[in-house]
């Protein structure tokens, strides 16, 4: 495609998603499904400058402003990744003169909203959390994230994956702390890779590797994934139990719940068994009240957790939309927990980096429910041969950070019922 049909395809797909009301990968992958004559060059470019603008959207936006045409012509501009040559071969002297203004702008040139990126309600909740180590969190989270796989230990271990993906001239190594985990480097296509069609190894962050290892399931148990979505955490846990027991995974989106069906085929998993509900008080959870061993609860959140992976959703959540998580979040974790039986163990989970839907939801949970006893992440981290788990988690609760230790933004807490 000629550099300035690429530009303008580009300026096109920033209009549409910055209307901001559907999530940004799925407008990218309609707009992609729409113009099927883009080829995988053109699609990564594009990809590359939507997420770009998106990450560093306000300091863009204040650098964009004193060029002239259109607004997201210039947003594109700015993002448009790789060659600066090829770029420039689509702009005008004009273009090309204030591009090169815009380039010289240093960091220390720029007020504060527009180094950090972050709309004001969420720079200072985080400032509040972190003080003087908000500098590098911000830095994190406008990094792309690396590309974590998960090995399935029903059918390989992390050694000989490592070895086969060498074989396969791709780059990779051990995650620093999930004994399952692997980091490859790049974004290399494993869509066709023996290792994954033959279900070896699933992409999972190293984060949500660790949310299995603190449920620490059981062979035989009878264990609930109550919001499974796409089941990346259903299939490690049902490899965990080795195949054996019932493994339960609700979500109220049979769509989603449909996504792990070739999943499982390539998983070898016979004990998973999805089922769509209505809402948390579904009849079919009441059936299995005070049934079930161990619950996770990776709840529906803000997700600004996951800010190198969605940066749009830092520009779509609001605080209004944070408390009307916490309300569903409270109310999904009450009902769970009804499902367990005596000594069960229950884990709360969000890809948030806010203590209002972690820290105060655990604790809210906890004065609720007397019978239920916390349980230190820490040491259930440590049995399951975790790296440094002491430095993942605080007061007893696992707490993730991108900036610390290379992950999405995670937060768990686990409890276990009084018997």
């Amino acid at each position: 495609m000629h550099p300035k049909a690429l530009l303008d395809e580009s300026a096109s797909l920033i209009e549409k998603i910055f209307k901001f009301d559907h999530p940004a990968d799925a407008v990218v992958a309609r707009h992609f499904r729409e113009n099927k004559s883009l080829g995988p060059r053109e699609r990564a470019t594009l990809s590359d400058t939507v997420f770009a603008v998106l990450r560093e959207r306000l300091r863009l936006e204040w650098l964009a402003r004193s060029g002239s045409g259109s607004k997201w012509r210039r947003l594109a501009i700015l993002g448009f990744p790789g060659d600066r040559d090829f770029l420039k071969s689509a702009l005008t002297e004009q273009e090309k003169t204030w591009l090169d203004h815009c380039l010289a702008v240093k960091d220390a040139d720029l007020m504060a909203p527009h180094r950090h990126n972050l709309p004001e309600w969420l720079a200072t909740a985080l400032q509040a959390q972190l003080g003087g180590e908000f500098d590098a969190l911000v830095r994190s989270l406008n990094e792309v994230a690396p590309l974590d796989l998960r090995v399935n230990a029903l059918k390989a271990k992390r050694p000989s994956v490592l070895e086969a993906l060498a074989k396969a001239g791709i780059k990779a190594q051990a995650t620093p702390h999930s004994p399952l985990g692997i980091r490859v480097e790049g974004k290399p296509s494993l869509s066709k890779l023996p290792l994954f069609t033959q279900g070896d190894v699933e992409v999972q962050d190293e984060g949500s590797q660790l949310l299995t290892l603190l449920l620490e399931p059981k062979r035989g148990e009878m264990v609930v994934d109550f919001c499974a979505g796409a089941g990346g955490k259903t299939l490690a846990i049902g490899a965990a139990m080795r195949n054996s027991g019932r493994l339960y995974a609700f979500d109220t989106s049979a769509h989603r719940l449909d996504a792990i069906k070739p999943r499982l085929a390539r998983s070898g998993l016979s004990n998973v068994h999805p089922v769509a509900i209505a809402h948390e008080r579904d009849e079919r959870i009441k059936r299995l009240a005070g049934k079930i061993d161990r619950v996770l609860v990776d709840a529906p959140c803000s997700g600004l957790g996951t800010l190198r992976r969605h940066p749009d959703l830092k520009w779509r959540q609001t605080p209004a939309t944070v408390a009307e998580l916490v309300l569903l979040q409270s109310a999904i974790l009450a009902s769970a927990a009804r499902l367990l039986k005596p000594g069960g163990r229950l884990v709360y989970a969000t890809c948030s980096l806010l203590p209002d839907e972690n820290e105060a939801v655990a604790a809210a949970f906890g004065q609720a429910h007397p019978e239920f006893m916390p349980v230190d992440a820490a040491e259930c981290l440590a049995r399951a041969q975790v790296t440094d788990a002491d430095n993942l988690c605080h007061n007893g609760q696992l707490r993730l950070w991108p900036h610390r230790h290379g992950s999405d933004g995670f937060f768990a807490a686990v409890w276990e019922k009084k018997a």
